[in-house]
């Protein structure tokens, strides 16, 4: 079952504001659709995506960029025909701005919809390559990362250890696909194996199995939510883990899989974009805000659901609000991406994807003796996708 659930509070000004004349009037509050995972063992990333957009909406109280905003949110239930169904229904009730869909497999059923309907998807996690290149399209950003950049990273960062043997693995979907193809497209020795999984897959002992009899030096999986806590647990019950590299990324044991999988995760190699402990004013503020807000730290879904928030924030009030009558205008300012990102470096490429630093992290012991982040090295700085290159936009 999906449900429809509103978010937000829209507030109407009633006084002269700095923003201009155009705010100075009473304004009907911008919908914006947030179309996200949240049931499913997967659900937690949806709720942190939530809470880290909405953490920017209550800190204008209830607006973005001076403008009253309404957020809808709802349930995909990581199903693309659902996803599809309800951005069609919000369509249809005139909602012109969308986010908040976390796996690509959704996106790529959604996001056609919405940009052939004259509306805007500004993806706050997902990133498939289907519109990187030849299929980008001028209303479709992607604010987080592309899908290939957590595992071209994680590629790089091996072939600097002196990794010569590995074997990867991630789920059969357009995110799996993109992270296997990016590793595979930079990782300069031998991979002794590419498996696949299932998207809602449990029990990993047949592919535990096969990686113990090729006997790789490390592991790249790209298994992120439920599926990924279970994997760990079982890699970690496995003993190979005292044999086996893990050098994977971030998505693939994030906070919240910590803290799901005891000691599972000590050791693995991550790469990522975004750590709570970088030393930047606005991802200072963003984790005091988000740990006073929801009592928890925030996880790198919420940061760059948070950046996402602030990017449509900036453009809102460029806009003035009018993102149908000023589409350009619209358009234009989240191409300039001018708002302080937590991730410090960032800036949007020519198809509409982010240009940002990648770095390596270790899950290791803190001082309180907690498993934790620890900072390895910089990967890459300015780090964009290979498929720019086939964007041809119209603009």
């Amino acid at each position: 079952m999906t449900f429809f659930k509103k978010l937000g509070v829209a507030l109407a000004l009633s006084a002269l504001s700095a923003s201009g004349p155009a705010l100075a009037q009473k304004q009907e509050p911008l919908r914006i659709g947030f179309i996200t995972t949240l049931s499913t063992p997967a659900g937690y990333i949806g709720e942190d995506e939530r809470d880290g957009f909405m953490l920017a909406v209550k800190q204008e109280q209830g607006k973005l960029g001076g403008v009253p905003v309404d957020v809808v949110v709802e349930d995909d239930g990581l199903k693309p025909a659902s996803g599809k169904q309800t951005a069609e229904r919000m369509l249809q009730d005139g909602i012109k701005l969308f986010t908040g869909i976390n796996f690509s497999n959704v996106l790529v059923a959604v996001a056609p919809t919405v940009v052939r309907n004259n509306a805007f998807y500004v993806s706050l996690n997902a990133g498939p390559s289907t519109f990187a290149g030849e299929g980008c399209d001028k209303n479709y950003f992607a604010a987080a990362f592309q899908n290939d950049s957590y595992s071209d990273t994680a590629a790089i960062a091996a072939n600097n250890m002196g990794i010569k043997k590995m074997v990867i693995m991630a789920p059969n979907y357009q995110s799996g696909r993109d992270a296997l193809n990016g590793f595979k497209r930079v990782y300069k020795g031998e991979i002794l194996a590419e498996i696949y999984t299932k998207l809602d897959q449990s029990d990993f002992s047949v592919e535990l199995a096969r990686i113990r009899s090729l006997a790789p030096e490390a592991l790249f999986e790209f298994l992120p939510g439920g599926a990924g806590i279970n994997f760990a647990k079982q890699w970690a019950n496995s003993g190979l883990n005292d044999s086996v590299k893990m050098v994977t990324t971030l998505y693939s044991m994030d906070d919240r899989m910590i803290a799901a999988t005891g000691d599972a995760g000590e050791g693995f190699l991550l790469t990522t974009e975004w750590t709570a402990d970088m030393d930047n004013a606005a991802n200072k503020q963003f984790v005091k805000a988000f740990q006073e807000e929801y009592g928890r730290r925030p996880t790198v879904y919420a940061a760059t659901s948070y950046d996402t928030a602030r990017l449509i924030a900036s453009a809102l009030k460029a806009a003035e609000g009018d993102i149908e009558g000023k589409a350009d205008v619209f358009r234009e300012a989240l191409r300039k991406a001018d708002f302080d990102s937590v991730r410090g470096n960032f800036k949007m490429g020519p198809n509409h994807y982010p240009i940002q630093d990648w770095f390596l992290v270790e899950v290791a012991r803190n001082d309180a003796g907690k498993l934790d982040y620890k900072f390895v090295d910089t990967i890459i700085k300015d780090h964009g996708d290979p498929y720019a290159g086939q964007c041809k936009m119209d603009k």
